[in-house]
């Protein structure tokens, strides 16, 4: 055999390790991966981080499907990110959970119940989709130590009536086709055919937006 065939097998031979040791780096792609934002503009000012925004909705059953993988994925992010939920007030039955969510957030406990409440409205039965009360609402904060004269007060408040506001305005600007939806920097709408691929290409925008601020 001449030199040049055993070069030939060599290098084929070689070729699945090199591929093993050193991946290509997935490449996205405008449109498929992502859609960037016409009007863009993060959620709240970066103060030097990479902001991701989840806009979700209580009552949205696909959002109560990612809750846990988003929880353990957002768990695991670099001190660089900020993950931030925001509930999405589209109206009527929106606004009615994205007000409970504020108020929540208001007196501290938005963190420490938000799994449970997607919980009580899509496994438990315990709170109604439509038409929940001030006072139902008020009930499951409760086990939060949370007294009802409190939340209805914040629920009521000003303050939660601006962010619903703020959240709506955010909404409208960067186009949100629905719920979840997650946003990068408020520069890129993350696309994708399942969760697992929404949060790939989530982690490869954060990445690359990285490199960006290292330039």
């Amino acid at each position: 055999m001449s030199l040049m065939p055993r070069l030939m097998l060599l290098l084929l031979a070689l070729s699945p390790l090199s591929a093993l040791a050193a991946p290509a780096p997935a490449t996205l792609v405008e449109g498929k991966d992502y859609d960037v934002i016409e009007q863009p503009g993060p959620f709240a000012p970066l103060a030097g981080k990479i902001e991701v925004v989840e806009m979700f909705g209580y009552t949205c059953p696909h959002c109560a499907h990612f809750e846990p993988q988003l929880e353990a994925w957002a768990k695991k992010l670099p001190k660089d990110v900020r993950f931030t939920p925001v509930p999405a007030a589209f109206g009527g039955v929106w606004d009615s959970f994205a007000r409970a969510y504020y108020a929540a957030d208001q007196l501290g406990v938005a963190k420490r119940s938000h799994a449970a409440m997607f919980t009580a409205l899509h496994e438990a039965g315990s709170l109604p989709m439509q038409n929940v009360s001030p006072d139902e609402l008020a009930g499951f904060y409760a086990a939060y130590g949370v007294k009802a004269d409190a939340y209805t007060a914040a629920l009521k408040s000003d303050a939660v009536e601006q962010k619903i506001k703020y959240a709506r305005a955010f909404a409208q600007r960067t186009k949100v086709p629905g719920t979840p939806a997650l946003l990068v920097n408020g520069k890129y709408m993350v696309k994708g055919n399942s969760f697992e691929e929404l949060l790939r290409n989530t982690d490869a925008l954060i990445a690359r937006e990285r490199a960006a601020k290292a330039r």
